[in-house]
């Protein structure tokens, strides 16, 4: 009989800073990221934001070439997806919104409220189609900015040329970076699917150990990862390829591996070094297609979840080296992807039923709308810059409103002390080719670095191309400046002040929806009987992998959106604080569930029907405390007295939860 860890809830603290220091939110902004230099997206940006303007220099039309590089500049900023196939929707798929939003723009350019009406009308729009997706997001963004630069700017008529010029431009970005697609086609699906077994033997060697939670999320990153380029890329594949098929089967497999390392990790022993050693030999065979007999040398086991870790690898080794897998039965497990036409109509629906959606477009349609209505009454210079700041400040996936306001403010400052310098400096003409070249290329290094970074890498670009188009030189840099602060102050009072969103709509519901789904992942796991057709048990087992692989992919981003709170200002960033220890509760007790069903299927007692029911009953119990408090009150309960069942471990955390989320007195 093994023993199970028992685990210690520590409550959630913030370090003490000096009086002094700025705050954490701030600082954690501040704090560059540690993600590797992008070199080849840098020489790609460096290439496609300074040919056009060669061509430009050679043709005698440089403000063609500048309006060229925007559209580059476009397509470099959402140039971010691995796989092939998903760049071409990533850049293109934009482009296109880009090209009707300058269109737009342009037809109204002039025409005072008209102006103020369309842009307003657009930005309803963009934000609603903002929230389907990561395209659907950027083809939003993109539809916006346009349309303010085409309403803000005097561009070349007639209202055809700007449109076709910024696609141009994109498309230039879409074809470098698909120049390596015939030598590496598949290699971004492989690599990950190869680092998906990687972040799972750094969780197996883990397991026990106070690292487990972090590699977990690492792992639960890394399968999301890969199921979304290799499903991505099933669902445009007509027919059934059988490179393809080979690497599902080879992600499908791990699921067993991911299944048993909560097991393990209860066991609150490490696991034998040579276990994480053989799943890093299976990630190489992944990555570079061998095939063959695998050899392994596992040590004897001898508890359930020893046995489910053994049985897991043996299976995964197998498949991992086979060379034609069964085409009609690996690749389903996880249900097959719908059409692309099919999902579009399905995220078309959603958004116009969905209350987030209506609330962030019109929360950026009334900043944007506020924007134009006073530059249309206030003389501003360059006063498309308003709004540009208020878009790029209210993207909702991109992080904290607040934050991203004051840190586009230091960032922009930094860029205008770099573009001032080489307004003043530069000579205008073929000298901007290679200062371009420098400039582009810095701003894919500086994105992964963070919104400031970015923001600053950005600034001194859009100001050389700017002033390509006005011929204003240095005179282009207080503008530049006041307009950004001015944008950043409508963002902070119309956007963030006077339309803050409640906790429980922006994180307190969601965190709610997601312990009732833990509640619905016991059920699954372990009620509705046991079929005993074989077909019967292979659909039972494929509901659970499919409700299992929900869930972790819901508390991702649930975890995600709350660090994403914890950078905002009190009082939302106390309050994510405090309820901070519930979400690492939540996923704990999904890691309980897991583990207790890996044991079952590997020899221990089921749970009677009536405990499984108790449990599910007490999470929906606690969903209902989340949603009716602002904060928690955490006070002492009862220990569980079914210490001696399979869910004892999963007792143990829903109580250590349910005294996290006590309502207050």
């Amino acid at each position: 009989m093994t023993t199970e860890r028992r685990t210690e809830h520590i409550p959630f603290r913030r370090p003490r800073q000096h009086p002094l220091a700025p705050p954490a939110w701030l600082l954690k902004g501040l704090r560059p990221s540690s993600a590797p230099v992008p070199w080849a997206a840098a020489a790609r940006a460096g290439i496609a934001l300074a040919a056009p303007l060669a061509v430009g220099f050679a043709l005698d039309e440089p403000e063609y070439g500048a309006l060229v590089s925007m559209g580059a500049l476009s397509g470099v900023i959402g140039d971010t997806a691995d796989a092939y196939r998903m760049r071409i929707l990533n850049i293109g798929v934009p482009q296109f919104f880009g090209a009707v939003g300058v269109a737009l723009g342009t037809l109204v350019f002039g025409h005072g409220w008209l102006a103020v009406g369309v842009l307003t009308l657009i930005a309803l729009v963009s934000g609603m189609i903002s929230s389907i997706g990561t395209v659907a997001s950027v083809s939003g963004l993109l539809l916006l900015l346009n349309a303010v630069v085409g309403a803000g700017l005097p561009l070349p008529r007639p209202w055809w040329t700007a449109p076709l010029l910024l696609s141009a431009g994109g498309l230039f970005v879409l074809a470098l970076t698909l120049l390596g697609w015939p030598l590496r086609g598949r290699r971004p699906e492989r690599a990950a699917v190869a680092a998906t077994y990687r972040s799972l033997a750094d969780a197996l060697e883990a397991a026990g150990g106070p690292a487990y939670e972090e590699r977990r999320q690492q792992l639960t990153e890394a399968l999301n990862q890969a199921y979304d380029l290799v499903l991505g890329r099933r669902a445009r594949v007509h027919g059934r390829s059988p490179a393809l098929v080979r690497m599902l089967a080879q992600l499908n497999v791990v699921i067993p591996l991911v299944e048993a390392a909560p097991a393990a990790h209860l066991r609150g022993r490490p696991l034998p070094p040579g276990i994480p050693a053989a799943v890093r030999e299976l990630a190489a065979a992944v990555e570079e297609g061998r095939t063959g007999t695998p050899a392994l040398s596992l040590p004897p086991a001898h508890s359930p979840s020893e046995r489910a870790v053994d049985a897991a690898l043996r299976h995964a080794a197998t498949v991992v080296y086979l060379a034609d897998p069964d085409l009609y039965t690996v690749d389903d497990r996880l249900g097959r992807p719908a059409a692309l036409r099919v999902r579009a109509r399905r995220a078309v629906r959603d958004m116009m039923l969905s209350g987030a959606s209506w609330r962030y477009g019109l929360r950026l349609a009334l900043c944007v709308g506020l924007a134009q209505t006073l530059v249309s009454v206030v003389e501003i210079e360059r006063s498309y810059w308003v709004a540009l700041t208020v878009t790029f400040v209210l993207k909702p996936d991109f992080g904290s409103v607040f934050s991203r306001a004051v840190l586009r403010a230091l960032g922009t400052a930094i860029g205008l002390v770099v573009a001032a310098a080489v307004l003043s400096e530069v000579p205008r003409g073929w000298w901007d080719v290679p200062v371009m070249v420098c400039l582009g290329a810095l701003i894919p290094v500086f994105s992964v670095k963070g919104y400031a970074f970015q923001t600053a890498a950005i600034t001194p670009v859009i100001l050389l191309l700017s002033d390509l188009l006005n011929h204003q030189g240095f005179d282009l840099i207080r503008p530049r400046l006041v307009d950004s602060l001015i944008g950043c102050g409508i963002t902070l009072v119309a956007g963030y002040l006077l339309w803050p969103e409640s906790w429980h709509t922006r994180i307190g519901d969601r965190l709610a929806d997601a312990v009732d789904d833990a509640a619905r992942y016991v059920e699954r796991a372990f009620g509705g009987g046991h079929p005993d057709t074989e077909s019967g048990q292979r659909a039972a087992r494929t509901a659970r992998l499919q409700a299992r692989r929900r869930i972790y992919r819901e508390l991702s981003g649930v975890r995600t959106e709350f660090q994403r709170a914890l950078t905002e200002p009190p009082p939302t960033g106390a309050r994510a604080a405090a309820w901070w220890p519930l979400v690492v509760a939540v996923e704990r007790i999904v890691d309980a569930t897991t583990a207790a069903r890996v044991r079952v299927n590997h020899g221990a007692e089921p749970p009677a029907a009536g405990e499984v029911e108790k449990i599910a009953r007490q999470l929906r119990e606690l969903a209902e405390e989340v949603r009716s408090s602002t904060t928690p009150v955490r006070v002492e309960m009862e220990p569980t007295d079914a210490e001696s069942t399979v869910l004892a471990p999963l007792h143990q955390e829903l109580t250590a939860a349910r005294a996290i989320a006590h309502p207050p007195p």
